[in-house]
């Protein structure tokens, strides 16, 4: 999954998706000016897709509400995560996020949310996590994320629990830095792993794998390249049989670490199954490029990256093979935009 450069169809993405049968695009405030330019870059993104290889584009952004929100007004503005559970009625506000994003996320054709954010929060949180946990308190943290993914995803959208597993003890921003979360594994499985663990339970499409060390898991490894974390934690002991994401390949927790070609590698060997890169396309198609290489020379085996392309599969049909077309008529008439 990629991200592109500006708010229209560019000749590298067209590149990337008819060459390499890109799994789908990530979007961020650069490529969004408003509901009606983005349903027709939504609706242009899979028409190439369908018409170069028939398969659907995933269409991805970080809506958690608060401040982490790409799509701004007139899109609906919600308080964020923290603000939700300080709610008397926080279920009922979680589930009014779930479903007016779900709703107008689908209406422009957007159908997958990097969210909830189901990260428990102990002590006080990093920066870059401020407002965006439901708190500290295990139960609520999984009772509101499981909220989320049921709305969302019972109108259309995909959800995608994050950050596993678990960096509400972060120190440091892993966009820049590497953090080292030195739980011990007790306290992460009793208090880290429940919301998790509900997320699974209420079917969520996907969970993405968080930049930072566990030592009480895998001393050596971020999670992200954790085939201890992710395949044997997230895979056989939690059950887990949906889409495994990558945070972003090209944060500072990783690149400080290797390229982004071969963190690309070791986290497709890990168990991850979807691959983001957010930012430098040519990160994308050195990733590609490795990865085929790798499975030519028999250091990947094919039943591995079958297995990756079944759960891709499996996602695709059941959210987006029945979509409606996108209506420009209906985006203007709910945002009320003039023709």
């Amino acid at each position: 999954m990629a991200g592109m450069p500006g708010a229209g169809l560019d000749e590298r993405t067209l590149f990337l998706i008819r060459e390499f049968n890109l799994g789908g695009i990530i979007f961020f405030s650069r490529n969004i000016e408003n509901p009606l330019q983005l349903a027709g870059l939504c609706r242009d993104l899979q028409k190439e897709a369908l018409r170069s290889h028939g398969t659907p584009l995933f269409l991805a952004v970080d809506q958690e509400g608060g401040r982490v929100a790409r799509l701004r007004e007139p899109f609906t503005r919600f308080c964020g995560n923290e603000a939700i559970a300080a709610d008397r009625e926080c279920v009922k506000r979680a589930e009014e996020f779930g479903t007016a994003t779900a709703k107008e996320m689908t209406l422009v054709g957007l159908n997958m949310d990097f969210a909830p954010v189901v990260d428990v929060q102990k002590g006080e949180l990093e920066k870059h996590l401020q407002g965006r946990s439901f708190g500290d308190n295990p139960r609520k943290v999984a009772l509101l994320g499981r909220t989320v993914i049921k709305f969302l995803q019972e109108n259309g959208v995909m959800a995608v629990a994050k950050h596993f597993p678990g960096l509400g003890r972060a120190g440091v921003d892993p966009h820049v830095h590497l953090p080292i979360i030195d739980a011990p594994r007790e306290e992460i499985e009793r208090i880290n792993l429940l919301p998790f663990r509900m997320a699974i339970d209420q079917g969520v499409t996907g969970i993405m794998s968080s930049h930072a060390v566990y030592p009480a898991l895998d001393p050596k490894q971020p999670a992200t390249l954790s085939r201890e974390i992710l395949a044997r934690l997230l895979r056989d002991a939690m059950g887990f049989e949906g889409l495994i994401v990558t945070d972003d390949l090209e944060m500072g927790a990783i690149v400080g670490q290797r390229p982004v070609a071969e963190a690309a590698v070791a986290a497709f060997h890990a168990g991850a199954d979807m691959l983001l890169i957010c930012k430098e396309q040519q990160n994308v198609s050195d990733a590609y490029a490795l990865i085929r290489d790798r499975l030519l020379q028999g250091k990947i085996a094919e039943e591995r990256v079958l297995q990756s392309l079944e759960r891709v599969e499996k996602a695709k049909a059941r959210f987006l093979r029945a979509k409606e077309e996108i209506s420009t008529a209906a985006v203007r008439d709910y945002f009320k935009m003039n023709a």
